[in-house]
């Protein structure tokens, strides 16, 4: 059962959760709806295979330009921590990327100066930079990157 929805009592709350629905960090990596995007554009170039919620993915190519493009380095090594979970994203309730690789995601993408915190919340703001290079990639909808 998911929780009740708070009624927004003022813009500040309302743009907050705006922001959180669109791009929030999750632990150690992205979550919301351009996570969601990232994630299927993933899975639709064969980088993944389909996640499931709370379980192992499938890595099905470690060396792909899509992990280049967004900043991932060195592969994380399989261990205690799977390289590749699916998460289920509360607010697009399907599965985001998580474990190793998705942390790594988030890093490159942040060190690229693709996204910025927003102070006092989890959310994060896709910066012009992170609009061009996605919308260069043509990975990603041209409504989202409006967002």
């Amino acid at each position: 059962m998911l929780a009740p929805s708070r009624p927004v009592r003022s813009l500040r709350a309302a743009r907050t959760g705006t922001a959180l629905a669109f791009a929030r960090t999750c632990y150690d990596h992205l979550a919301g709806e351009l996570a969601v995007a990232i994630t299927a554009a993933l899975i639709q170039r064969g980088v993944l295979a389909p996640l499931q919620s709370g379980a192992v993915g499938e890595l099905l190519h470690d060396k792909h330009e899509l992990l280049d493009l967004f900043g991932v380095g060195v592969m994380p090594r399989p261990g205690r921590r799977p390289v590749v979970r699916g998460c289920l994203d509360w607010t697009q309730r399907v599965p985001h990327l998580a474990g190793g690789l998705g942390a790594q995601l988030l890093a490159g993408i942040s060190e690229q100066g693709w996204i910025v915190p927003m102070a006092g919340s989890r959310a994060v703001r896709l910066t012009d930079r992170g609009r061009q290079a996605l919308a260069e990639s043509e990975l990603l909808s041209s409504d989202l990157l409006a967002a």
